[in-house]
């Protein structure tokens, strides 16, 4: 498997970069990859069919000029930034194999990841609702795919020091919630693993034997995407 740690200058670009590299993969110019990155400023993301105005405050994003995009795999809304780890591994599909559905492709990255991160921080790590990975019912990491025909994206989060404040300021509570939330709020929700960002990503790399790094980015496209889709509210409001 390929590596790739890059973060580009914009949240957009960075939404745009996963999704390029899952149609490279699709359409035959690369293999399976692991990319890491990291995003300097705030910002507000909403799942592929989020519904906006239900998922999040958009006065205080206003007032505080925190962008509100739209990615292109499910879940829910979250706030990434300064003190959040993002991957993305791109997989490809063997019906056959255990990527041959959501909940069974699910089960498959979680547990090598729940494994990875339980023995780096010397924590039991829990898989909880569909798509989160949690500590003594705190949640660290949420996560989501979207499946082509040969390929699937399947990425998430690590919160490491974000500052959790700013999410009960920037979102709602969710509408939907899974069962172990229990109607918590952000603050009593959510958890910093408080370890270095290049500790997470070793033990990624690790786990998926991700070691021949990405050589050719292609920017240009990544760039394309990221003015025409990612920077579009069209896209980002369409619910």
């Amino acid at each position: 498997m390929r590596y790739c740690d890059l973060s580009l200058g914009t949240p957009e670009e960075n939404l745009a970069c996963d999704e390029t590299l899952l149609e490279l993969c699709e359409e035959g110019h690369e293999g399976e990859l692991l990319r890491v990155w990291e995003s300097g400023r705030y910002f507000v993301v909403l799942g592929y069919a989020s519904k906006a105005n239900d998922e999040v405050n958009f006065a205080f994003c206003q007032q505080n000029t925190i962008p509100v995009l739209r990615r292109c795999t499910g879940g829910g809304t979250v706030l990434q930034g300064p003190g959040c780890l993002s991957y993305s591994v791109i997989l490809r599909i063997d019906e056959s194999g255990p990527l041959h559905s959501i909940p069974a492709t699910n089960d498959f990255v979680l547990n090598r990841h729940r494994e990875a991160l339980a023995t780096l921080l010397g924590a039991q790590v829990e898989m909880q609702g569909h798509t989160d990975l949690a500590i003594g019912g705190l949640k660290f990491s949420g996560n989501s795919q979207r499946r082509k025909k040969r390929y699937l994206i399947f990425h998430g989060t690590f919160l490491l020091h974000l500052d959790i404040s700013l999410v009960e300021k920037a979102l709602p509570l969710p509408p939907r919630q899974p069962a172990y939330r229990s109607h918590r709020s952000h603050a009593d929700f959510l958890m910093n693993v408080k370890v270095p960002a290049h500790s997470v990503k070793e033990a990624l790399a690790k786990a998926w034997s991700a070691s021949e790094r990405l050589t050719e980015i292609p920017l240009e496209r990544i760039s394309m995407l990221a003015e025409t889709k990612y920077a579009s509210a069209e896209w980002n409001l369409k619910f």
